[in-house]
């Protein structure tokens, strides 16, 4: 009979496993995994099985981890990782694409229903229509304030209604008249709050910038540079052609102003001497 190995063993054989993980791998994806079972968790990671590695735990054997493999190398970018350890939480390491590690990930979220007492994600609204229900049923629809009408000898909802609004609690009427009407309305899986990539941690939101957005941001830095630096009049690269266009229009302007000429001014006095 094999002998279980004892908790001592069991931490240091996870400590060994993080610490390896942290060396090898320079890219993370810190994930929460609110209501995510075991059987999904398994599912996440034959999907990502090859370049990528799914690691749960205890967020304090995380953190110390951490801390003492960051002193132990030297390396204090993994010190950035321990803020964002909170909460029910998963590291994702690959040497993948992260955009498209990501997708991945978000391809094994599941359908639940609402059950009494959790939190709402987001907001659900019943639409309107034939529920299929029989009109004994309406006795739901009028505690939650529903407006409906019998229609062929069933229940029909007139219009949309927002049963539940997101961060309140599920009650009994409502998750019962979900479960009646067939509405699974939230969905779990691994969900992506943060990117580590060689000590730099940014929001996901990041990794759906295309080149075309990056383009349109740098595009409107360049300007508000360019307009700062015209209305104080001090020097940048994306101001110096407006200067010198600038500057050229207030010669050419006191060149038509008065006696004095040059070659490039000439044309416009002989041009203006036409048009008077």
């Amino acid at each position: 009979m094999a002998v279980k190995p004892s908790k001592t063993e069991k931490k240091a054989a996870y400590d060994q496993k993080l610490c390896q993980l942290l060396d090898e791998y320079t890219q993370i994806l810190v994930a929460s995994a609110d209501n995510v079972g075991s059987n999904q968790l398994q599912n996440i990671r034959k999907g990502l099985r090859g370049d990528s590695v799914v690691l749960m735990g205890k967020n304090t054997m995380m953190k110390r981890s951490i801390r003492l493999h960051a002193e132990k190398t030297g390396n204090k970018a993994f010190l950035n990782l321990i803020p964002l350890l909170v909460g029910n939480v998963g590291l994702i390491f690959t040497k993948g694409d992260l955009k498209e590690v990501s997708e991945e990930v978000a391809k094994y979220k599941v359908g639940a229903p609402a059950r009494v007492g959790l939190i709402a994600p987001i907001d659900v609204v019943v639409p309107p229509g034939n529920t299929g229900l029989d009109p004994s049923q309406t006795s739901f629809f009028q505690v939650l304030n529903i407006p409906t009408k019998i229609n062929k000898g069933t229940v029909e909802i007139i219009t949309p209604v927002e049963l539940i609004k997101k961060g309140e609690k599920v009650g009994s009427s409502e998750a019962a008249l979900l479960a009646k009407l067939g509405i699974r309305p939230f969905s779990y899986g691994l969900n992506i709050l943060s990117v580590y990539d060689n000590g730099s941690v940014f929001s996901p939101e990041v990794l759906d910038l295309t080149e075309d957005d990056l383009m349109e941001k740098f595009v409107s830095g360049v300007s508000m540079v360019t307009a700062l630096s015209l209305a104080v009049s001090y020097p940048t690269l994306a101001a110096a052609p407006h200067m010198f266009v600038n500057a050229y229009k207030n010669v050419l302007a006191v060149a038509v102003a008065t006696e004095y000429s040059y070659p490039q001014a000439e044309q416009v006095k002989e041009y203006l001497k036409n048009k008077l």
